[in-house]
């Protein structure tokens, strides 16, 4: 579990501008069932009461941990499900996204991993104690479903990355900058 987690405090800032800043290194995995559906959580801004959208399983990378470590970690504290690094494949898209959050902004550098997986019950017992206070619930997505959504799921790009499972030739694609932010001015 990443020591470097701090306890949030989930009060909106006065002054959107003065927010906590504060980046780090993440590694997201996209589960593919054997429907072909996505798993995502449906996360949330407690700072902001109708904040809600929907995000892959991953998280950060701990000291001395390397992605394919921190991916397999983190989906089977997220998940329940135990991966090992050659379930992997990838990085199949990386890039750098600002999140502004109600009490604080965080930075991070992302890479995106690929993972088929056999259908299994998921376990949310190990979430930490942030993710319980933001997860809210989590589901299997069809591509269809992903496209027709009007709610929020980052990366936007969600739908495009899932077809390159099988075009390693195009891995990994730079998705540039992005901001995924409940609350805007992160600057």
């Amino acid at each position: 579990m990443n020591s470097a987690r701090t306890e949030r405090s989930y009060i909106p800032a006065e002054d959107p501008a003065l927010r906590p800043r504060k980046t780090r290194t993440t590694v997201r995995v996209l589960l593919l069932n054997s429907a072909d559906e996505t798993l995502l959580f449906e996360d949330s801004d407690p700072g902001l009461a109708d904040a809600r959208w929907w995000v892959t399983p991953g998280g950060g990378i701990d000291p001395g941990e390397t992605e394919t470590e921190a991916a397999v970690r983190e989906v089977a504290e997220e998940t329940g499900y135990r991966l090992s690094a050659d379930d992997l494949v990838g990085p199949v898209a990386r890039r750098h996204v600002v999140h502004g959050y109600s009490d604080q902004v965080i930075e991070q550098d992302e890479s995106f991993y690929l993972a088929r997986v056999g259908d299994f019950e998921v376990d949310t017992s190990a979430h930490t104690p942030d993710e319980l206070a933001t997860f809210q619930q989590f589901r299997w997505w069809s591509t269809e479903e992903l496209r027709a959504t009007d709610d929020w799921v980052w990366p936007q790009e969600l739908v495009e990355l899932l077809h390159l499972i099988d075009q390693s030739d195009r891995w990994p694609v730079d998705l540039g900058t992005q901001e995924e932010s409940t609350v805007l001015d992160v600057h």
